[in-house]
């Protein structure tokens, strides 16, 4: 009989291969069986999506409890009732576990319909694998291998198709690879909320296609290409680009607002080549959207900063890590306390702003702040916030209301309190100041991967890593810690931010751990939000932290 589980909710008994096993009331029975170590093919189905149960790849042969004469289950030997198999079999997608269920995921029966189906999805199908961008990560590919017989009877010639379809900012449609599983209409009606795709025309001539005088450009439009299970669907960042297996994939964040999409960044030869929304239910589902994912081109800017420079003779010049580091140390140790100011950003990692916090510490900096980046929230996945880690640089004292500060700071500049400026990752334009007022200053150190009105007037010059190519945690608007990877070096002597910092901070007197790790540690011994926590506990999906409220605040 059924149960209540340990938090309350009703439990299923279900038979799944002969094995009886207890489901959540309300599971699907495709996701049961899956659960169950038994995969089952589908193409239609997927979990956060409607389910129209019109590719028919997930037939299983279900059963129900036998019942008697008295309408009571009958029970086997072993106590358990027996099963009455039905003759036909039946979509596993659209069908909830109910008490006494019984399915069967690999019989004569199941493997038989399996090769139906597949036999039916390949008649019109196009043998173009080799040129296909799908090629590696197509469930067509996959299954016809796994599940197909081999061989087809059907000998007339195939239907012909569309190809190469712009219908979108970012998006080409090959409508011969089409098996119509209704996958992009569904998300863009549902998640996406922009109902342009649709299917035209009737039996073996159906085709998907944008609506009349419409086109695919929701900047959510390229998830259709990750759930496209064959490759109908492609992104023109991407297309021709490189072949799935050539990539090494990492798992880190999107830091373009501050939702934090959980990603998979594919990077080959030290380049990124794509970057892929990454499931995690509690952040982002399974999406990500248009703007964060092809938003790192800039890493790749031709005047991106490369090598550490320090200003000597009037002139920028190239140096040493250790030199400049050094010269920085001993210009911001001669500033008088109390005329330096720090410039920091909410997109650096936690780890890189604790090291700035201490290093306001032990210089006694009092004038700090980051750059607010209000934006509009698009209801989906976009925040109202564009920076990624602003409850970060709540929590680590960086700022109280990001932005509250830079108006003051720039007045102390003009009038001539603040003598030295720290840049760590912003422009300074930004306290609404003017490359002229900029020039008053007696020292301004920049920590950034691109030039900007500061640069040219540096005292030094720190090149640091972009969000791809560092370690580090950040906090999402919700108050989620997350880790963040590097799936790519810094270009030339560029340095991970936390490293760089952490030089100087020993350069000025102070301690600083040796590693990322170390750093984590001693942040998390002060910050009462991390306590307990390194960056191995915060695994691939991350933890909520005791900010939720000041997140939201």
């Amino acid at each position: 009989m059924s149960a209540n589980g340990s938090n309350g909710t009703t439990m299923i008994n279900v038979q799944i291969d002969g094995a009886w096993r207890q489901f959540p009331k309300g599971t699907k029975l495709i996701e049961a069986c899956m659960q169950s170590g038994s995969f089952v093919p589908h193409y239609c189905y997927h979990p956060a999506l409607s389910t129209p149960g019109n590719c028919r790849m997930c037939l299983l042969e279900v059963g129900g409890p036998k019942m008697d004469a008295n309408r009571q289950p009958v029970l086997g030997a072993d106590g358990r009732v027996e099963i009455a198999w039905s003759p036909k079999p039946q979509i596993s997608c659209a069908l909830e576990v109910t008490e006494g269920m019984a399915a069967r995921t690999n019989s004569p029966l199941v493997e038989d319909c399996r090769k139906g189906v597949m036999e039916f999805l390949l008649i019109n199908h196009p043998l173009d694998c080799p040129i296909c961008d799908k090629a590696g990560e197509c469930r067509l590919q996959e299954f016809a291998v796994e599940f197909g017989q081999g061989g087809s009877n059907f000998l007339e010639d195939k239907v012909k198709k569309p190809k190469r379809q712009d219908i979108g900012k970012h998006i080409v449609l090959d409508d011969e690879r089409c098996i119509l599983c209704s996958r992009c209409v569904r998300f863009m009606q549902e998640v996406a909320h922009d109902d342009v795709l649709g299917f035209v025309d009737r039996g073996s001539q159906t085709t998907l296609t944008v609506h009349q005088g419409e086109r695919l450009d929701s900047n959510y439009s390229l998830n259709t290409v990750d759930i496209c299970p064959v490759g109908a669907l492609t992104s023109k960042d991407f297309r021709f680009k490189m072949r799935v297996w050539f990539l090494r994939e990492t798992k880190s964040l999107c830091t373009s607002c501050g939702t934090g999409c959980n990603t998979i960044i594919g990077a080959r030869e030290n380049e990124i080549i794509r970057q892929t929304p990454r499931q995690n239910d509690a952040v982002n589902s399974y999406w990500m959207c248009d703007h964060g994912r092809l938003n790192y081109a800039y890493l790749y800017r031709e005047d991106r900063l490369v090598e550490p420079q320090l200003r000597e003779n009037g002139q920028l010049q190239k140096s040493t890590w250790p030199r400049v580091i050094q010269q920085v140390a001993e210009k911001l140790t001669a500033v008088p306390r109390g005329q330096t100011a720090l410039l920091a950003s909410a997109r650096l990692t936690n780890e890189e702003l604790w090291l700035a916090g201490q290093i306001a510490r032990h210089l006694g900096i009092t004038r700090h702040d980051v750059v607010a980046r209000p934006q509009e929230a698009d209801g989906i996945l976009v925040s109202d916030d564009g920076n990624p880690n602003t409850t970060g640089a709540k929590l680590l004292g960086l700022t109280e209301e990001p932005g509250a500060q830079l108006r003051e700071i720039g007045a102390a500049v003009l009038d001539g309190q603040v003598k030295a400026l720290l840049c760590l990752g912003e422009d300074p334009r930004h306290l609404g100041l003017s490359a002229e007022d900029l020039a008053h200053l007696d020292l301004i150190v920049c920590l950034d991967i691109l030039p900007n009105t500061a640069t040219k007037l540096a005292t030094a010059i720190l090149p640091g890593a972009g969000f791809a190519e560092k370690r580090g945690s950040m906090v999402n608007q919700q108050g989620r810690l997350q880790r963040l990877n590097r799936a790519t070096n810094p270009p030339g002597q560029a340095r991970d931010d936390w490293e760089i910092l952490a030089d100087l901070l020993r350069a000025l007197g102070g301690p600083a751990p040796q590693t990322l790790e170390g750093v984590f540690k001693e942040m998390s011994a002060a910050v009462p939000a991390f306590k307990g926590l390194t960056l191995a506990k915060l695994g691939e999906a991350g933890i909520p932290t005791e900010s939720a409220g000041l997140a939201m605040a």
